[in-house]
């Protein structure tokens, strides 16, 4: 009996081991495999889900050894409207997003100051800028809701309308689609009647005549055929007329969930090298839909910089007003822009 009650202990032991390993090594493996669903507005074809969101993803993917796995939902798959992105990240309801700043307006003061018009020459520089003054100034206040995983600008922006746009004179009238407050801004004040919307909603809004005219870079243009619908287009020298920023951002609690190794993959694959990459990128991606607009015989209106010049004049007054607006929130505006033109030059 001895013997038997021996045995009967050892089994049951071992039994409770191997419970133990296995309920261990599965709780190791639940708490070590990751699913990041990641929402953003734009078709999967368009340039920036293709040549920036799936490359980082896939790298991701890869340096995790597949512990992280990337569902990728684009043009708005899991619901909401585009300005709705960033309060879906940040309670929740998904893990990253891809949105624009501006989006929702007046939410991220200080990151319009690289909104402000005729201060981009090169997106890959001022998203190196925007990430480093985000640093400087943006984490702990207006990006503290989420962690930041990419801050960038596209290439210059360009005005598609169905008329020629030349002088300033062009825009009275001229019901204009802009992506954000400041370019809302500048554009009621050189005399269009500006119209917001995301950049979804373009297509439709040109065919059915609720907009006369859009400004977007030409990286996006193939993608939503404003090349087929309008067939004049100004372009700047020199300095873009305008540019719109952008964030990829991580819902904090669920990067904080993540064990260290994985956060590092995350922390590996964001940040100044990142952002300054998806700028260049965009302006990279703005080579070939321009091409197809040339090809088509569209009208590509080139400026000249005396022509230039009497836009710049007109922008100022939208400059000097944003530094007012800055003020009034406690933001020194003039600082902040300062600093931004020192963090581009270097």
């Amino acid at each position: 009996m001895i013997n038997l009650n021996s045995k009967l202990a050892r089994l049951a032991a071992a039994a409770t081991v191997s419970a133990i390993a296995i309920a261990g090594a599965a709780s190791t493996t639940l708490a070590q495999e990751v699913t990041l669903r990641m929402h953003q507005f734009l078709p999967a074809q368009a340039n920036v889900p293709k040549n920036v969101l799936t490359p980082w993803a896939d790298k991701v993917e890869a340096e995790s050894g597949g512990r992280i796995k990337i569902e990728r939902y684009p043009a708005m798959q899991l619901g909401g409207k585009p300005p709705e992105l960033i309060d879906q990240v940040v309670d929740g309801v998904v893990d990253i997003v891809w949105t624009v700043a501006g989006y929702t307006p007046g939410r991220f003061p200080r990151a319009e100051v690289f909104e402000l018009p005729f201060t981009m020459t090169d997106a890959g520089a001022m998203s190196r800028a925007y990430w480093t003054l985000a640093e400087e100034t943006m984490m702990d206040t207006e990006f503290a809701p989420f962690k930041p995983l990419g801050l960038w600008v596209h290439g210059p922006g360009v005005i598609h309308s169905s008329k020629p746009i030349t002088a300033l004179s062009d825009l009275n009238g001229v019901k204009l689609r802009a992506p954000t407050r400041v370019t809302n801004k500048l554009f009621s004040n050189l005399g269009a009647t500006p119209i917001g919307m995301p950049v979804p909603a373009i297509p439709e809004a040109l065919s059915k005549g609720v907009v006369d005219a859009t400004v977007i870079p030409w990286e996006v243009v193939g993608a939503l055929k404003v090349n087929e619908l309008v067939k004049n287009h100004t372009e700047f020298p020199g300095n873009a007329l305008y540019t719109t920023t952008f964030l990829f951002a991580m819902n904090k609690d669920r990067y904080e969930s993540l064990p260290d190794d994985l956060k590092a993959v995350i922390d590996n694959n964001s940040g100044v090298e990142f952002s300054a990459f998806a700028g260049k990128q965009m302006q990279a991606d703005d080579a070939g839909p321009r091409a197809a607009a040339v090809e088509m015989g569209n009208n590509i209106i080139e400026l000249t910089p005396e022509q230039a010049e009497e836009w710049q004049a007109a922008a100022q007054g939208s400059i000097d007003e944003w530094f007012a607006e800055m003020d009034a929130k406690g933001i020194d505006g003039k600082a902040l822009k300062a600093r931004a033109d020192e963090l581009m030059a270097n």
